[in-house]
């Protein structure tokens, strides 16, 4: 999929000169099937006035009548949140609504050592010791019947925030708001639950009768829907580029302190940013421990206090990497010692290994190792674990071919969750080797053929492409970057930089830098060869200027098979 994709057709031609793009970008909408017309001009710049109506919104205008009821008559109001990055989002926008709007509110989150995700026992215990009128679950509560009967029977009235799935058994709250109902009209379905807090409070602010400025909040919902790599189309789009912009603003004082210990540049953010600067700190604490310190972070609004609180959750995120780096370096070698690497599937179990970095050791292992992956971390004869594949695989299909070996287990085809007895895992890896060879787990992963490849066209100038690569933002989950292919480059500079492969190519008469992660030993013979190199065009910071280069993703000897970088 990275050989050359061929000079740009007429059509891309036609959408540079209608607006006013390069060739190189307009050549990615034009193989896309986007048009020069006024839908790829809204496209391109998405306004808030585009959101869908929320008038089919299932429970919205109910919510909305309860939770204005407890504000106008002073009631106290609980908002309770899951501890990953769209749930502590959810959970901030809504509380800073409705202190905005004069409620009295205390906000709790889910942590792990209280149970795991939604809402526990021992989490609504401290809900009720705080004596409610009325509780907001965000991000959780669709399958939480037991917890929200307990709380109703306990005088508390239950409004769920939630896009989760949606069993089957009636939800004892008294409104339900999730996109997924089957009953429910509202034709957008991908809403992260930070999305559809914001609709509460657009709804809230109206019932109120109040001028609340609602955008300075988008920053947050563009953190919350990236994060959960809900789908940057429609709704998602429209809330997530104008929430970058906010972002980029640096407003939020606590947002403001954790970019500085991320280093993120000045100028117009990406949702490469948010994905890998701001959502790995604001999910550390959760991870490890207490995911409080994130959300007082993000409602922090005096400067000094958010430098310290930053430097807790930065503290927390470098424990994260280290935790992560001593797991990660423990499962190869156990890979290499017990022989797995022959195996089409992996389960990797140990005492010792934190619950809450399974899922990015997983992930990691499958990346690197090509194999279907159940990362398990053991606390006496249970253990709790995470499941990550190439791209592709059905691991919830292969799951349930081993259902029989495990407590149990949920998910999806792309991520799940296991639990399972310590004296099993041994059961659950011959299962799983079972199933991930029957499924053919070793034709998956490879590039992503949804990722569209383009030329360089020569043209234009690297550094123009990199804006209106900009104007393509939010680029993620449904709508990925383009691929940028320089055809035919010659190498005039390859060194191992730290393990990494630093290169220069010249192609067209034109010099461009590049990096390949991971890649150092592959620079050995490269300088003289001619390459076809892909990969993301970036502005370089630390040069300045309009300085530009390559994130590269493949360098093939031209006429040779592909190999994407690791």
């Amino acid at each position: 999929m990275s050989k050359d994709p061929g000079p740009p057709r007429e059509g891309a031609h036609a959408l540079a000169r209608a607006l006013g793009l390069t060739v190189t970008i307009a050549d990615a909408l034009d193989r896309s099937g986007r048009v020069p017309d006024d839908a790829t001009a809204r496209w391109l710049e998405p306004r808030l006035s585009q959101l869908t109506a929320p008038d089919g919104m299932a429970d919205r205008e109910a919510a909305t009548e309860r939770i204005a009821r407890a504000l106008r008559a002073g009631e106290r109001i609980a908002v309770f949140g899951d501890y990953d990055c769209d749930g502590i989002t959810a959970a901030a926008v809504l509380t800073s609504i409705l202190r905005d709007l004069g409620g009295e509110v205390a906000t709790h989150l889910a942590t792990r050592r209280e149970g795991a995700y939604g809402l526990s026992h021992p989490a609504l215990a401290r809900i009720l010791a705080g004596r409610p009128g009325l509780l907001v679950t965000c991000d959780c509560g669709s399958s939480d019947h037991e917890r929200i009967a307990a709380a109703v029977k306990a005088g508390v009235d239950v409004v769920v925030i939630d896009h989760h799935l949606v069993p089957a058994e009636p939800l004892p709250a008294l409104a339900f708001l999730n996109p997924h109902r089957p009953d429910c009209a509202f034709p957008y379905k991908w809403l992260a639950s930070c999305g559809l807090a914001l609709s509460i409070g657009a709804a809230l602010r109206k019932e109120m009768g109040v001028a609340l400025d609602l955008r300075p909040l988008l920053d947050l919902v563009a953190i919350g829907t990236i994060a959960d790599v809900a789908p940057l189309t429609e709704d998602n789009r429209v809330l997530v580029r104008a929430g970058l912009a906010v972002l980029s603003q640096g407003q939020r004082p606590g947002l403001r302190a954790l970019a500085q210990r991320a280093k993120v540049g000045e100028g117009v953010l990406g949702a490469e940013d948010v994905a890998f600067r701001f959502a790995p700190r604001l999910n550390a604490p959760g991870r490890l421990g207490d995911p409080d310190d994130s959300l007082a972070l993000l409602l922090e609004k005096d400067p000094a206090r958010a430098e310290v609180i930053a430097e807790r959750v930065e503290a927390v995120q470098l424990e994260r990497r280290a935790v992560q780096a001593r797991m990660v370096e423990e499962a190869l070698a156990e890979v290499a010692d017990a022989g797995f690497a022959a195996d089409p599937g992996l389960v990797l179990a140990r005492e010792g290994w934190h619950p809450g970095v399974v899922g990015i050791v997983a992930g990691r292992l499958a990346d690197q190792l090509g194999k279907p992956t159940i990362v398990v971390g053991l606390e006496g004869r249970r253990g709790r674990g995470s499941v990550r594949g190439p791209r592709g695989f059905p691991l919830h299909d292969a799951l349930v071919a081993c259902k029989e070996t495990m407590v149990g287990f949920g998910g999806h085809q792309a991520a799940a969750g296991v639990e399972v007895a310590a004296d099993r895992v041994e059961a659950l890896r011959a299962a799983w080797n079972d199933a991930c060879s029957r499924m053919g787990a070793a034709g998956f992963g490879g590039d992503d053929p949804s990722r569209m490849r383009v030329r360089l066209d020569p043209a234009d100038d690297p550094f123009d492409v990199t804006r209106d690569l900009q104007r393509l933002e939010p680029c993620g989950e449904a709508n990925p970057e383009p691929r940028i292919v320089l055809p035919g480059a010659r190498v005039v500079r390859a060194r191992d930089l730290k393990g990494h492969l630093r290169l220069a190519v010249v192609v067209e008469g034109r010099e461009l830098e590049g990096i390949a992660f991971h890649r150092g030993a592959e620079a050995a013979g490269l300088v003289g060869s001619t390459v076809d190199v892909t990969g993301s065009l970036r502005r370089d910071t630390y040069r300045g200027g309009r300085a530009v280069e390559l994130l590269v993703h493949a360098v093939e000897p031209r006429g040779a098979t592909p190999e994407p970088a690791r």
